[in-house]
């Protein structure tokens, strides 16, 4: 049994504060960034996506992920609070970021960002996805340190108690899906990239939201629903309902891709 006693702040100098959550923001986009240079010149992708390009793209990505990911949890998770306390919207350093609003916020900036350069987004959107999970991975872990979306009671051995929650003995469940969304997924859309067969455009990106979603709505069975929404329906969660939908979303995607009008091969 492990008795939690992380501290969110690494180093607090007073005025400012260097949190591990927003460590885990800055090293998955610089992490992500360069290992996406290295895909486009080993990877099928390569000669696809300039440095150049990407460079000027990176401005665009963290304005999606951060305006996505917070505008999502304002809309989805917690409107009425903030229909009261507008300005507490800009107070981001304070946590509240959906993961559903992050990637649409991606994908909206990705595609305007890709109109602007006059190439298809399709392209951009393949390469980002296949880095994601690196995020993912290092966002779940800061979620640990932080204590925050806690898992369900358990009696097994290995429940986390979180004092700051209570006393009872907890999955860790930021950690499953720092597992399954972060590792494994990226492990996953890895071997799609560089196994021997051809892939159509878009066919990466309609893959890594049907992966995450499946992984989403597993994790969510050891998570507590989010305490001021509670269950939607029945047993199922807002994210497990989100994550559906996202996932129904990219099946249809994939099909249409597929048709042979649509593909276009790397």
């Amino acid at each position: 049994m492990y008795i939690h006693n992380l501290n969110p702040v690494l180093v607090d100098l007073g005025i400012i504060q260097i949190r591990w959550y927003s460590l885990a923001y800055i090293f998955g986009i610089l992490i992500g960034y360069y290992f996406a240079k290295h895909l486009t010149k080993n990877s099928r992708l390569k000669n696809i996506i300039t440095d150049n390009l990407l460079e000027n793209y990176l401005i665009y990505l963290i304005v999606g992920i951060i305006l996505g990911g917070r505008l999502g949890y304002v809309i989805f998770y917690n409107a009425s609070y903030f229909i009261q306390n507008p300005i507490e919207i800009f107070f981001i350093w304070q946590g509240g970021m959906s993961f559903h609003g992050g990637i649409l916020g991606v994908f909206l900036s990705t595609f305007y960002f890709c109109k602007k350069q006059g190439i298809h987004f399709l392209n951009l959107l393949d390469l980002i996805v296949v880095v994601t999970p690196i995020g993912i991975f290092l966002g779940r872990i800061a979620n640990f340190i932080n204590a925050e979306l806690v898992g369900k009671v358990t009696g097994s051995n290995y429940g986390v108690i979180f004092p700051s929650v209570d006393k009872f003995p907890r999955h860790p469940s930021q950690l499953y899906e720092a597992l399954l969304e972060g590792m494994i997924l990226f492990l996953i859309l890895q071997l799609m990239l560089w196994k021997k067969r051809s892939l159509i455009r878009g066919e990466l990106s309609c893959y890594f939201i049907i992966l995450y979603s499946i992984f989403r709505m597993i994790c969510e069975v050891f998570r507590e629903p989010d305490e001021q929404i509670g269950y939607v329906i029945f047993s199922l969660s807002l994210g497990t309902i989100l994550s559906f939908i996202f996932f129904a979303g990219a099946l249809l995607i994939l099909k249409k891709i597929h048709e042979p009008t649509f593909k276009v091969n790397y």
